[in-house]
């Protein structure tokens, strides 16, 4: 009789452990979808599109005459402003990275994950997947508004890919820095007034919307070196020009735009996985 009445207590139990403990996989998937489905039904995705448009309008309809005027050495200023455009739409992405970080921070969410049986850094890779999905839609309309006024891939195959590459890396690089900085901060108003100034400010004092030499001689050293300037002139290598102007894609270009990026990376990483592991 005990045997038999242990049986099916150990089954049960057994099946509620199996039911109770889903892959990594299974919860990072679960999470992802929580916030991918609801931006699209809520019209997130319309405006990831519509940001780039606007950035694209914004910059080349007072801008395109003046500084072709003034002379760029490009072919058009579609052609040498299509860059800033790209690195728009991937601050505009991060910025909404991290407001919903803050916001999971702040509303306890972070916490009630805690308390499952869950990897740390789960909800983190969840919310990056989701932006990642809003960054590959905002580039893809970034790149059209952009071939609209003008903008063509002049440098073959292999670098319009790595042109594309490196654009969707700069946007990852972004979110997960601004990712960080939303679960450091809790308060998604702060977080957002926190990252609206930085990439407005960087943006007119770089190499995205005129060359150096136009800017006053002071502060052509910042310009010229500060990583949004670095991000440009990689991109505009690899993005060429049709009357090849663009200059050659070289170890001497690249290496400062890959320490800009692998740098942050790093320290963005180190945060995220230094505050989720605080947590558990």
């Amino acid at each position: 009789m005990t045997a038999t009445a242990t049986a099916p207590h150990t089954a049960t139990g057994w099946l509620t452990e199996v039911r109770a403990a889903p892959t990594t996989f299974a919860q990072w998937w679960v999470l992802t979808v929580r916030l991918i489905v609801p931006s699209v039904k809520t019209g997130e995705i319309i405006t990831a599109i519509a940001a780039p448009v606007t950035f694209t309008a914004s910059f080349y309809i007072p801008l395109n005459r003046v500084m072709s005027f003034a002379g760029l050495g490009f072919s058009s200023y579609a052609q040498f402003m299509a860059p800033i455009v790209i690195l728009q739409a991937c601050a505009f992405t991060a910025v909404s990275a991290a407001f919903r970080a803050a916001t999971d921070a702040v509303s306890g969410l972070d916490r009630r994950f805690d308390a499952m049986p869950m990897h740390p850094l789960v909800p983190a890779a969840a919310r990056m997947s989701a932006n990642v999905f809003r960054l590959a839609i905002g580039l893809v309309a970034a790149v059209i508004s952009t071939h609209v006024i003008g903008f063509r891939f002049a440098a073959g195959t292999g670098h319009t890919l790595g042109f594309l590459a490196l654009g969707m890396v700069i946007g990852i690089t972004f979110c997960l820095g601004a990712d960080a900085i939303g679960t450091y901060t809790r308060s998604p108003e702060a977080t957002s007034q926190m990252l609206v100034l930085p990439p407005l400010i960087l943006g007119m004092l770089s190499t995205g919307l005129a060359p150096a030499r136009q800017f006053p001689h002071w502060v052509q050293g910042f310009v010229r070196n500060q990583p949004v300037s670095q991000y440009a002139e990689g991109l505009r290598a690899l993005g060429g020009d049709p009357s090849g102007r663009a200059h050659a894609v070289t170890w001497s270009l690249m290496t400062p735009v890959l320490l800009w990026l692998v740098g942050t990376i790093a320290l963005a990483c180190y945060f995220i996985y230094r505050q989720n592991l605080k947590r558990s």
